[in-house]
Order: C-alpha cells, then sequence, then structure tokens
C-alpha cells in the first residue's frame, strides 16, 4: 500500500494485488494452477505465514525454483486443513478412549456391587440357620471377605475416576491450546484474520441489537516494502512484533487488536465513541513511533517506525463489508495525506493528496 490512486474498495484492490503477485508465482515457477497451489503463492504474497514464508526462500534458496515436491511438502506442512483436523481427532481419540475405560470399571463396580448383595442375601438365610455358634464363624469370615473386597473395588474405581477427571482435565486443556492456536498469528502472538473475522461479525451483531456504538481501526507500518527489503525479512519480522506490541499494549477489555494480514493490522473497539477510537489510534501511533529500532543481530540503530491508521464508526444496518472498507479508504487516506497520522470520515477523504512513497 505504497502510494497510487485511492481505490474505490481499498481491501478488494489488495486481495487482486495478492492474486496478480500469486499467478506470477504460479507461472515463474511452472506450477500447476489448481486451488492448493494457488493458495500456498497467495499466503506467501500475503505475508501472514512467516513461517512458510522462511520455507519457501530456504527451498528457492537450493533450487531457482520450487519444485512440485516442494510445493506439496510445503502446502502439507503449513496449510493443509489436515493438521489442525489431526490434532482434534487424537485428543477426541484420548478422551473416548479414558471414557470407555472408566466404563468398563463401573461395569466391573456394579457387577461386584451385585454379587456383593447376593452374598449378603446367603449369609442373611444362613444366620437365621444357624443352631450351633461353630457355625458363625464361617459366615462371618465370608462376609468379611465379600465386605473387603468390595471397600477394595469402591477405592479403585474412586482413585481411578480422581485419575480420569484429571487426565480429561488435561485433554480439555488441550483442545483449547489447539483452539488459541488456530486462532493466533504465530510471528506477533496476538489474534489472527480468523479470530478477527470472527470477532467483527459478532461485535457488529451486537452493536446492531444493543445500539451501543463500535468502532474499527485499520492500520499499516509505513513504507514496510522498502523497509523489508533494505534490512531483511528477519528485522521485518522484528519490526510486525513490535507493532503488535504496541497495539496489545494500548487496548484493554472486549478490544481485539489482531493481525489482518501482511504489514496491515486491525482493532476492534466495541462500546467506543468514534472520538474515543480515535484517541485509542493515536495513541497506538506515538507508542509506535516514539520506539527506535534496533538491529537484534548487530545492534545497528534503524530509526523509526511510522504507521498509518484509519478510524470509523459502525452505522446501524450496514454490512460489516461496508464498515470495513470504510475505514480501509481512511486509512488510504492517511497514507496519501503524508503517512504517519490518523484520518476519520470527519476528515477529508475525498480527494488524496499526490503519491508520497
Amino acid at each position: 500500500m505504497e502510494g497510487g490512486p485511492l481505490p474505490v474498495d481499498a481491501h478488494i484492490e489488495r486481495t487482486y494485488q495478492f492474486g496478480e503477485k500469486a499467478l506470477g508465482y504460479l507461472k515463474y515457477n511452472e506450477t500447476a494452477a489448481i486451488p492448493r497451489n494457488y493458495e500456498l503463492w497467495y499466503t506467501y504474497a500475503s505475508g501472514v505465514n512467516p513461517q512458510l514464508i522462511k520455507a519457501i526462500q530456504e527451498a528457492l534458496s537450493k533450487n531457482s525454483k520450487l519444485s512440485v515436491e516442494d510445493t506439496d511438502s510445503i502446502y502439507e506442512a503449513f496449510l493443509s486443513p489436515h493438521k489442525i483436523t489431526e490434532k482434534v481427532e487424537q485428543v477426541g481419540s484420548d478422551i473416548s478412549h479414558e471414557v470407555k475405560a472408566i466404563l468398563q470399571l463401573l461395569e466391573t463396580t456394579a457387577s461386584s456391587t451385585g454379587q456383593y448383595g447376593e452374598s449378603l442375601e446367603v449369609v442373611a438365610g444362613e444366620l437365621t440357620d444357624i443352631k450351633d455358634p461353630t457355625q458363625l464363624k464361617p459366615i462371618l469370615t465370608s462376609l468379611i471377605e465379600a465386605t473387603t473386597q468390595m471397600a477394595a473395588n469402591s477405592r479403585e474405581l474412586e482413585v481411578r475416576l480422581e485419575e480420569s477427571h484429571d487426565q480429561i482435565e488435561k485433554l480439555n486443556a488441550s483442545l483449547e491450546t489447539i483452539r488459541m492456536e488456530s486462532m493466533t498469528d504465530q510471528l506477533t502472538n496476538i489474534p489472527n484474520r480468523k479470530l478477527f473475522d470472527q470477532t467483527f461479525k459478532a461485535r457488529t451483531t451486537e452493536a446492531e441489537s444493543s445500539g451501543e456504538p463500535l468502532c474499527l481501526l485499520m492500520l499499516d507500518i509505513d513504507h514496510f516494502k522498502k523497509f523489508n527489503d533494505n534490512y531483511g525479512h528477519q528485522t521485518g519480522d522484528q519490526v510486525l512484533r513490535l507493532v503488535a506490541h504496541a497495539m496489545k499494549s494500548n487496548v484493554k477489555g472486549r478490544d481485539l487488536a489482531a493481525r489482518y494480514g501482511g504489514e496491515e493490522f486491525a482493532v476492534i473497539l466495541p462500546q467506543t465513541t468514534l472520538d474515543d477510537a480515535l484517541t485509542v489510534a493515536e495513541q497506538i501511533r506515538l507508542a509506535i513511533m516514539n520506539k527506535e529500532l534496533v538491529k537484534k543481530s548487530t545492534g545497528e540503530k534503524l530509526g523509526r517506525i511510522t504507521v498509518s491508521i484509519g478510524a470509523a464508526l459502525y452505522s446501524p444496518g450496514e454490512p460489516i463489508d461496508e464498515f470495513l472498507n470504510r475505514a480501509d479508504t481512511c486509512l488510504y487516506a492517511a497514507k496519501h495525506a503524508g503517512r504517519n497520522q490518523v484520518k476519520s470520515e470527519r476528515d477529508d477523504i475525498s480527494a488524496p493528496m499526490a503519491d508520497t512513497a
């Protein structure tokens, strides 16, 4: 997002750019343009998966083009929908085995309880037929043995139930971890696009029904591509983490700061007026600008990072895509007005200034 005319729909325009890059990569690598291959190169072009980018770059460093085998292995490692499914299925299988074991133990205990009841009935009958005190000892011995066995079975069940409870708690925690992994950006450790989309839809629905204000911030790192090209992807990743940290530090409660894609981020601000949203946006902008970037590998000072931010207030009844596009349009306006600033629909965004890249 480094210049050019202001798109009618900024979000759609950006997806076209990623799509064109993906097609270029497909042609250059002579890769079949099937959906999974297009998904791999589109993800690479959008910059949302740093592990995938690293894997592709490592493969390209060995060969000038990505082979069919490399393409398939990288897709399976980072994009295959089966990965999360396999983890969930494994945990589900473990829970199923645990439940079956408990059911078997309960069945065994129930059988023991029935046998114990039968033993008591036999003892009761034998007691009524006692003629001689010497007959009492074997009856009591039998009763003690049956009671001892019943107590042992009960203790075993109690211990096993406690162990099972602990195991199922751990498995439930594993499921929650898997869920969070699927909702978290691996590089910046903040919510990813998937969680943003889910939360964005939920919050607009809430705002529609409650009448409470809802604001959205769209944020983009200024000149990020140039910075990435000059200093390398590792330093670029450091910049992305810096921005994510500044965002997290300046939101609270039900606010959600997420990585939207590439060098673009978003903040959902429920129950927040536009004035308050602009305050948050300005706090984020200043927090990022005031942080001097130092290259970790050399200690070299690289200057300061700036961001441009667009802010929009939800209008009841409007489609969420239009709400998103209004915030995105304000972001583009901030870019064209000189960058390192916040723009909202209160500002003049209809006639952007010439490109300043």
